[in-house]
């Protein structure tokens, strides 16, 4: 198990250092989302692949007589092994986490079920506008975009906003979210987990951004609409949520 996870957190970074040094800055938002799900896969399977080589075995009069010595003396001998228990506190710990964060992930999506069962619903062609009386910022799981209910019935929700939220739905960027957030149950200790998580969501803030430019919507217009509604933004953990600490590197991917 150890042999693995050193495997598959050496591919890992190895993809993921790449993925900064030549790919992340670039303006080719799909291909670096795909990157990404590939590294996470590859990363899983390779280790998996071994090579089996095959030797004859040479027996001598010498090794056949070592074997017989062996054998009477473990017949003479009571052999007492010690009772390691580091096996049995690391997989304590490891499964104590399994726990937790599998938990942590079921009450995120018990709490977008709640929010979507219990708010007042719309439907704008193939999406659903949940209204939410709470002052978030916009933000998407799967179909369903969650709105401020009171500033989407006064109108008061750039055109622009609904272009970004609606291309996360589109491109079911939920999808890789709960990939990356089931491999997180599994990988809680691993540290790189986290790092690549951060990096998949960024990219589709990217492919959102790429979305709302494409629209003939003037950079600096959607960039001081980004600012206005990220200064207050709430990080939600399952759904694409405007947010604030990726701003600099977005406006400075939007200059390409």
């Amino acid at each position: 198990m150890l042999e693995y996870l050193l495997k598959f957190s050496a591919c890992l970074a190895i993809f993921m250092v790449f993925y900064k040094l030549f790919l992340e800055r670039e303006n080719m938002h799909h291909i670096k989302r795909y990157y990404l799900l590939a590294a996470l896969l590859l990363s899983l399977c390779i280790p998996l692949v071994t090579f089996t080589e095959y030797v004859e075995p040479i027996i001598t009069e010498s090794f056949v007589q070592s074997i017989d010595n062996f054998e009477s003396t473990t017949q003479t001998e009571e052999l007492v092994v010690p009772t390691n228990y580091t096996p049995i506190v690391l997989w304590s710990v490891y499964c104590l986490g399994l726990l937790i964060f599998g938990i942590k992930f079921s009450l995120n999506l018990v709490q977008i079920y709640k929010k979507i069962k219990r708010n007042p619903k719309y439907k704008s062609h193939s999406f659903v506008n949940v209204l939410l009386t709470d002052l978030i910022t916009p933000h998407t799981f799967f179909s369903y975009i969650f709105l401020n209910k009171q500033k989407y019935e006064a109108k008061e929700i750039p055109k622009e906003v609904f272009i970004h939220e609606q291309t996360h739905a589109k491109q079911k960027h939920s999808v890789d979210v709960i990939f990356i957030e089931l491999l997180q149950v599994v990988f809680w200790f691993n540290p790189l987990i986290y790092l690549i998580k951060k990096d998949i969501k960024l990219n589709h803030e990217f492919l959102a951004d790429q979305a709302v430019l494409q629209n003939g919507i003037e950079p600096s217009e959607y960039q001081s609409l980004l600012l206005a509604f990220s200064s207050n933004a709430q990080q939600v953990e399952l759904a694409n949520a405007i947010n604030y600490s990726s701003i600099k590197k977005r406006f400075t991917v939007m200059k390409t």
